[in-house]
Order: structure tokens, then C-alpha cells, then sequence
């Protein structure tokens, strides 16, 4: 499973190191959410914070568009060093042309849901879909609680990858209570937040998230 630590909850004053000590523990993706204020409510970084991380490590930049008509600025974000971009499907028009700008760029190309948004709208792009992120919060804050009834999208979802090549993700309150659950419904990346970098020690925390994906369930 990929444990992709979101800087959303880091320490902004010392944003570099908090994401080397998370991709020394063991994460492969960096999760970065980019909202705008309008489509979610709240505001938080754009292209030019994303070039500064990608200075700063060589981990996968999962950059998690939470923005109206990302068109316009999914070339801002694949020349600032994103590797995977992921937009909403409620927030834009054309789907299906987003989802082919930004493969055309060299990057993974993701479509995001919001809890109440059913698998349907991926009915005519799963083959420009690189990865599905499922919400389990209603997007635009950290530190919410995982919605359980959102659980049964999961799974359908898993069914509906079948053995395609598409990354299943789960992002909102997700932690070492939940972690298991999830891998065993199908997911293969986790999005953490706050009970990542709201722990005294990140790095041991995503150690932990890594170590009990991996404990075998009887």
C-alpha cells in the first residue's frame, strides 16, 4: 500500500524537513492539496510551493487539485514537478479532456469524489483514469472523521477497477484504526494527514501505517 503523507497538516515553518523525515520512514507519495477557495472553503498553496517541494525531494508529488476548472492550471503544476495530478470530477466540465491534458504532460491522471458522487461519473474515462481517490470527509479541512457510509463506494469501486492498472485511493480520516479495513476492501493508497503529522513523532507514525497495512489478517 502507498502511504501518502498530506503536507495540509504539516508545519509550514518547516515544511522541508517534515517531508524528508516522512519519505526517510517509508512514503512514497507526498500528497499535496490545493484548494481554492471556491470549490472547497478554504485556500492553501499553488504551483510555486509545489516547486519548492520538488526541490526538496524526489518523492512521487501526488497534487490533489481541490480547484473550479483545473484546466487551467494543470500546466502550471506539471511544470512546477507534480507527477500525479488528480481533479475533481464535480468540479469541472470536461472531464475527459482534463484527464487527457494531463496525461499528455507525462503525469498520472487522477479523478477524485466527493462523498455523496457516485462511481457513475467514471462511466466513460476509465481509460484515462491512472487513479481513483475516494473522499471519506467532505473536502476543504484536515482532521475530519472518516464517513463509514462511504464504504460501500470503496468497494464497488475496487469491482470496478477489476485487474486494470488503476490505483485505488482513500483520503480523510484515515488511520491505524481504519488502515486495515480499508487494504483488505481493495485499496492500494491511503491519504494521512493529520494523524500523521499530528503525531510528536511523523516518521514513526507512517512506519506504523506501513507496518500494520502489511499484518496479515486471519
Amino acid at each position: 500500500m502507498i502511504i501518502a503523507p498530506s503536507i495540509l497538516s504539516a508545519n509550514f515553518t518547516r515544511l522541508g524537513e517534515d517531508i524528508r523525515t516522512v519519505v526517510s520512514a517509508g512514503a512514497r507519495w507526498v500528497h499535496i492539496d490545493v484548494m481554492d477557495g471556491v470549490f472547497v472553503p478554504n485556500i492553501t498553496i499553488g504551483p510555486v510551493v509545489v516547486k519548492d517541494i520538488r526541490a526538496v525531494t524526489d518523492a512521487f508529488l501526488d497534487c490533489h487539485l481541490m480547484i473550479t476548472d483545473p484546466e487551467r492550471y494543470i500546466e502550471s503544476f506539471v511544470e512546477a514537478g507534480a507527477d500525479g495530478i488528480t481533479v475533481h470530477a464535480e468540479a469541472t466540465h470536461h472531464l475527459h479532456r482534463a484527464l487527457g491534458q494531463i496525461r499528455e504532460r507525462g503525469c498520472k491522471a487522477g479523478v477524485s469524489l466527493n462523498p455523496a458522487t457516485p462511481l457513475d461519473a467514471l462511466a466513460y474515462c476509465m481509460d484515462l483514469v491512472d487513479v481513483i481517490l475516494i473522499m471519506t470527509v467532505n473536502p476543504g479541512f484536515g482532521g475530519q472523521s472518516f464517513i463509514h457510509a462511504v464504504t460501500p463506494k470503496i468497494k464497488q469501486a475496487a469491482s470496478l477497477i477489476g485487474d486494470r492498472d488503476i490505483i485505488l485511493q482513500v483520503d480523510g480520516g484515515v488511520d491505524m484504526n481504519n488502515i486495515v479495513m480499508l487494504r483488505d476492501l481493495g485499496v492500494t493508497s491511503v491519504v494521512a494527514g493529520s494523524s500523521i503529522f499530528g503525531c510528536q513523532d511523523p516518521g514513526r507514525m507512517v512506519k506504523e501505517l506501513i507496518k500494520r497495512a502489511e499484518t496479515q489478517v486471519c
